[in-house]
């Protein structure tokens, strides 16, 4: 029996076949129409989860499978899904893996993820009462900036991953992951020091953390973000 993963592994390639074999000049084949039916409904969108039943973290990563959506799964290591409480009042969201994500398989383990970490522990929280993923689920080569067509290609599983958490919260760190969320192309200096919405979560963007340990000056600025993110978080006891 073909499990889940590799099923879809071989629908993309089956996809990447065909569309060589289109550029060659080929223009149809001959099926049945039962075959026909099957094709179409393999281009059709999942359907949405039923009200009540929103879609698990677990779901959405096993969609995700070995994923080769785009470009970036050819120099992956791993794919650097996410990490944290599932239902996380505040989630952190960065660019992209880097070295030492690509290597472990989770986000933030490296230095910036170190600095993360105390950033998290400064606001009186642990990393495993929050939520930490990026934009992109595989490292881009040289830790370059995600190309518009692999954010294309892995923003509808982070948008997946923030309907099934449900936070109050979103801290977006760095430029990439404010633009992409936010749907604008100004750059994170402008943007930071202030909430905006995104479909009712409030979002609060800021310094990437490796940008920090190469500015450590910015650190300030930093400290303030999360001075008003702690003014407004909901703290227990």
């Amino acid at each position: 029996m073909i499990d889940r993963r590799t099923f879809s592994n071989v629908i993309v390639e089956l996809s990447h076949t065909l569309r060589r074999l289109a550029e060659s000049g080929l223009r149809g084949v001959d099926c049945s129409e039962e075959s026909l039916n099957m094709l179409k409904a393999w281009g059709r969108p999942a359907p949405p989860p039923a009200p009540g039943s929103p879609e698990t973290l677990e779901e959405i990563r096993a969609d995700l499978g070995e994923c080769v959506r785009c470009g970036l799964s050819e120099s992956r290591t791993r794919i650097v899904f996410g990490q944290g409480r599932p239902d996380a009042r505040l989630m952190f969201v960065g660019e992209g893996p880097g070295q030492e994500e690509d290597r472990a398989g989770e986000p933030f383990v490296g230095a910036a993820g170190q600095l993360l970490t105390r950033i998290i522990e400064a606001i009186r929280l642990t990393r495993e009462e929050v939520y930490i993923a990026n934009v992109v689920k595989c490292r881009p080569p040289g830790n370059r900036t995600p190309q518009p067509g692999e954010i294309a290609a892995c923003l509808p599983f982070l948008r997946r991953q923030v309907a099934a958490i449900r936070p109050m919260f979103i801290c977006t760190l760095g430029g990439c992951a404010a633009q992409t969320l936010l749907g604008t192309t100004e750059p994170v200096s402008r943007l930071r020091g202030r909430f905006f919405d995104y479909g009712g979560i409030r979002v609060l963007p800021t310094f990437h953390p490796a940008y920090l340990l190469r500015n450590p000056e910015k650190k300030r600025e930093v400290w303030e973000d999360m001075k008003r993110l702690m003014k407004e978080y909901p703290y227990e006891g």
